[in-house]
């Protein structure tokens, strides 16, 4: 637990003194009763039951006080509660190392049946965007909740030329902030219009600049996530960190995947000779500049695994919650049992 101000624990200092405060008018109240011939025959008549009576409702309203003390502090503690996140973009990388077969049935098909797994799972509330990427990045399905859509536009994936992680994080971007004006013919193709015939949709990078943004902390916008698997490293676009730093600014976190071997090497067919080592350094420094997480899938059941864990961290999240206003109705109902009880048992307020 942290507080936001913790000198208001000082408060709590007057707790013993309200105690004796309370045992000493109970010395007093006993010095002016009435004498009995014997002490025994009233502590018979009062019993167990009777002296909880008396010091229950104290004991109550005492608790009320330390819980409003607490509450003055603003007292955070980290707890598991349902995300927020209310749209995920999958970010998937369709270059052609991804026909490679050292994933069986192929890397391209393993990470397809992964990823429909992942969009069975996710809540009905939750939409999900589908941009696939290579040299160039795309929107393959606008985010929605309709699974059926989403299914098909995963079925959909065409290899191509190239890796451009950049472009992938940039176009996911524009995805969750259709109105930014995030101008993505110029931070894609760097300002050239003649390379807009290769299909990539930039109907919405009509505006000439991209709008300033004020930075907000990394991390902090909890209604989307992006979750960006690869397995290449960065040969064409956008460098990658520069398109890390964009989201931070818009506080949005890219969890990354680094798909297959990191050990290197290449594979050829088909008359291509492909390397296969993917950029494991930039896709943790991905993760870590927008207070995401890396993963890395070795195979198949590995790359499933890896959406289950997403999974539940995009259902439940922990996250540093205040509960002053808690500790405050907590103190309230228990103030209130104090004078009720007393009502009934005494017929007074104290």
């Amino acid at each position: 637990m942290t507080y936001a101000w913790p000198e208001m624990l000082w408060l709590l200092a007057g707790v013993p003194a309200l105690v004796f405060v309370y045992a000493l008018a109970l010395w007093r109240r006993k010095k002016v009763a009435v004498r009995y011939a014997s002490v025994d025959l009233v502590k018979a008549a009062i019993g167990p039951g009777q002296r909880l009576r008396r010091h229950l409702p104290p004991f109550l309203l005492l608790l009320a006080l330390v819980a409003l003390a607490v509450a003055t502090a603003r007292p955070s503690v980290v707890i598991t509660l349902p995300s927020m996140h209310q749209t995920i973009i999958l970010a998937i990388d369709v270059s052609l190392s991804m026909r490679a077969s050292d994933i069986e049935p192929t890397r391209l098909e393993a990470a397809q049946v992964a990823a429909k797994a992942f969009v069975a799972e996710q809540p009905p509330y939750v939409r999900i965007g589908i941009v696939s990427f290579a040299g160039t990045a795309a929107v393959v399905q606008p985010p929605t909740r309709d699974r059926e859509a989403l299914v098909a536009a995963i079925d959909r994936f065409t290899l191509q030329r190239h890796t451009a992680i950049g472009s992938g994080i940039i176009m996911s971007l524009a995805t969750l902030f259709p109105d930014a004006g995030i101008d993505l013919e110029q931070v894609l193709f760097g300002g050239s219009s003649s390379r807009r015939g290769r299909g990539v949709p930039i109907e919405r990078a009509q505006k000439a600049v991209e709008q300033p943004v004020a930075p907000v902390a990394p991390g902090s916008y909890t209604s989307a996530a992006i979750i960006l698997l690869t397995d290449g490293r960065t040969t064409t676009g956008p460098p990658p960190l520069e398109a890390a730093k964009m989201a931070a600014d818009r506080g949005v976190r890219v969890y990354t995947v680094g798909f297959g071997t990191n050990a290197g090497g290449s594979v050829d067919f088909e008359g291509w000779s492909m390397f296969m080592r993917f950029d494991e350094e930039t896709l943790k420094a991905i993760a870590d500049i927008t207070r995401a997480e890396y993963y890395h899938a070795a195979s198949a059941a590995d790359l499933k695994k890896v959406y289950e864990n997403l999974n539940a961290r995009s259902v439940l999240e922990r996250k540093e919650t205040e509960i002053s206003a808690l500790l405050t109705a907590a103190a309230a109902v228990l103030a209130v049992a104090a004078a009720l009880l007393s009502l009934a048992w005494f017929n007074r307020l104290a």
